[in-house]
C-alpha cells in the first residue's frame, strides 16, 4: 500500500498538496515506456491501462505513441478561487447540488473513503478549469460511417458547423461580471449552442441550443431547429443520449461527460494510472493511417480515477457511463457507454492539448495559462463499428485557431446568442 500525492500547485502559498490517495492496484501485467508505439500487432501491452473501449480501439486500428508524462499546472486564477472559497463547500444532504459554491475547484481534498467521493469528482470535473468562462469553438467539421481494420473511413456524411458556444454564469475567473454573470433571472449554470450547421445540404441552418441550471430538479430546456420544417422542436433530458442526423455523438457525452451531475447515481471504481493524450503534438488533428477513424498522437500515463454513473431517466439510451476523471485536471479524457443490456456500446476520446496557444504561430487564442485546446475527437460505436471523426478545427480552415476562451463580447459569445430568436435567424 502506497501513499501518492497526486497534484502539486507551483505556488509557495499555494496548498501544498490538493489530493492525498491511498492506492491498492496490482501491478500491471504490461507496461510501456516513452517512445513506444503501440498498434494492433502489440495492443495487449497497453490492456491495463485503458479502458475497455479504448482497448478495443488500439485493437482495431487506434495507434498510440508513448510520451513523457508531465502534469498539467492549475491556472493562478483557479488555483486562487479553490484557496478562497473551497472550504465553504459542502455537498447538500440529497447529494444533488452544491451548498456555498462560488468558483474554483469545490472539493480540492478527496478521501477514498469518503463515502461521497465519487460525486465530488463528477462536481469536480463540472467546475474544472479549463472550462473558461466562455467559449467559441469555430469551423470544425466531422465525417460519421463505418469503420474497419484495414481500411480509411467509410463516410457516409460529412458535416461542417460555424460555432460551437458556451457561456458560464457561475465560476466565472477571467471576463467581467465574476465571479457571477447578473442579472440571472432564469438560476442558469451555463448556455451552450451549436448553429448553424453549413453541411450537409440537407441540414444546412439547423442547430442546437440548451440551458443548464443551477437547480438540480429542474430539467435542461434544449432546443432543435430544423429549418426544412421552420419549426423549432423541444428535447427531453433523455433525448440528451440520442444520437442524432445518422452520427454516433450525443450531447451528454460532449467533453467525456455533459449531463447534469444530479441526474446520476455515481458509485466509485477505485483509482489506476491510464494512459491519455494531454499533450497532443498535431493541431489541427492528424489522423491515422489506414484507420484514419481514430487520431494518431502522444499518449502519456496519468493518475486516474473511475467513477461509473446510471442514469435516473428511465428512457435514457444508455444502462451506465464509466467516466475516467484525471486527478490532475479533473478531465476525462475517455469515457465507456454501455447499452441496456450491460454490453460494451460506445467510447467517446478526447484528443487534447494544454498549451498557453493552438499552435506556434497563433496570435489570438493566447493565455498567459494553460487552456484545453482539443485539435479532434472521436466516438465510435463498438457493436456496429461505425464511428464519427470531429476536427477541431476542420483541415479546410489554414490558420485557424478554433479554441477561443475568456472573450466574451469580443467574439460576439453574448447571452443573445444563446436566444430561440438567434438560433432560428443564424438558421436563414
Amino acid at each position: 500500500m502506497t501513499r501518492r500525492t497526486v497534484l502539486q500547485l507551483g505556488s509557495a502559498t499555494a496548498i501544498a498538496a490538493i489530493v492525498l490517495l491511498t492506492t491498492h492496484a496490482a501491478p500491471s501485467a504490461a507496461d510501456v515506456m516513452p517512445g513506444d508505439v503501440i498498434t494492433r500487432a502489440n495492443a495487449a501491452q497497453v490492456k491495463d491501462l485503458v479502458s475497455p473501449g479504448l482497448s478495443w480501439c488500439v485493437e482495431h486500428g487506434l495507434r498510440m505513441t508513448i510520451g513523457v508524462a508531465s502534469s498539467v499546472p492549475w491556472p493562478p486564477a483557479y488555483r486562487d478561487a479553490t484557496e478562497k472559497y473551497a472550504a465553504q463547500v459542502r455537498l447538500s444532504d440529497d447529494g444533488l447540488h452544491l451548498e456555498g459554491y462560488v468558483a474554483g475547484a469545490p472539493f480540492p481534498h478527496l478521501d477514498t473513503a469518503d463515502p461521497a467521493i465519487a460525486a465530488k469528482l463528477v462536481w469536480n470535473y463540472n467546475y474544472k478549469f479549463y472550462n473558461g468562462d466562455d467559449f467559441d469553438l469555430r469551423n470544425f467539421d466531422a465525417d460519421t460511417g463505418t469503420i474497419a481494420d484495414d481500411r480509411p473511413l467509410a463516410i457516409e456524411r460529412h458535416f461542417l458547423v460555424s460555432h460551437f458556444r458556451r457561456l458560464w454564469y457561475v465560476n466565472r475567473l477571467y471576463v467581467d461580471p465574476k465571479p457571477n454573470l447578473v442579472p440571472n433571472a432564469e438560476g442558469a449554470a451555463y448556455k451552450e449552442t451549436l448553429h448553424p450547421l453549413i453541411e450537409p445540404f440537407d441540414l444546412k441552418g439547423v442547430g442546437f441550443t440548451y440551458w443548464r441550471y443551477l437547480d438540480p430538479a429542474r430539467q435542461d430546456d434544449s432546443w432543435l431547429y430544423l429549418p426544412s420544417l421552420r419549426r423549432v422542436r423541444r428535447l427531453s433530458t433523455a433525448q440528451r443520449s440520442d444520437a442524432l442526423f445518422g452520427q454516433d455523438t450525443d450531447v451528454d457525452s460532449y467533453y467525456g461527460y455533459s449531463g447534469q451531475p444530479a441526474w446520476m447515481q455515481w458509485r466509485y471504481l477505485g483509482q489506476r494510472e491510464m494512459l491519455a493524450t494531454v499533450h497532443a503534438q498535431h493541431f489541427p488533428v492528424k489522423w491515422g493511417e489506414p484507420a484514419d477513424w481514430a487520431f494518431d498522437d502522444v499518449w502519456e500515463k496519468q493518475p486516474f480515477h473511475v467513477v461509473e454513473g446510471v442514469s435516473k431517466l428511465p428512457q435514457y439510451a444508455f444502462s451506465k457511463r464509466v467516466l475516467f476523471i484525471s486527478t490532475d485536471t479533473f478531465g476525462i479524457p475517455y469515457s465507456d457507454m454501455y447499452d441496456k443490456a450491460g454490453e460494451l456500446w460506445k467510447i467517446w476520446i478526447n484528443d487534447a492539448k494544454f498549451d498557453t496557444k493552438p499552435f506556434a504561430a497563433a496570435t489570438t487564442a493566447v493565455y498567459p495559462y494553460g487552456v484545453v485546446f482539443a485539435p479532434g475527437v472521436v466516438m465510435v460505436d463498438i457493436q456496429l463499428r461505425h464511428a464519427t471523426r470531429i476536427a477541431l478545427p476542420s483541415h479546410r480552415f489554414a490558420g485557424e485557431e478554433g479554441w477561443y476562451y475568456n472573450f466574451g463580447e469580443a467574439m460576439g459569445t453574448t447571452e443573445h446568442e444563446f436566444t430561440v430568436a438567434e438560433l432560428i435567424a443564424s438558421g436563414h
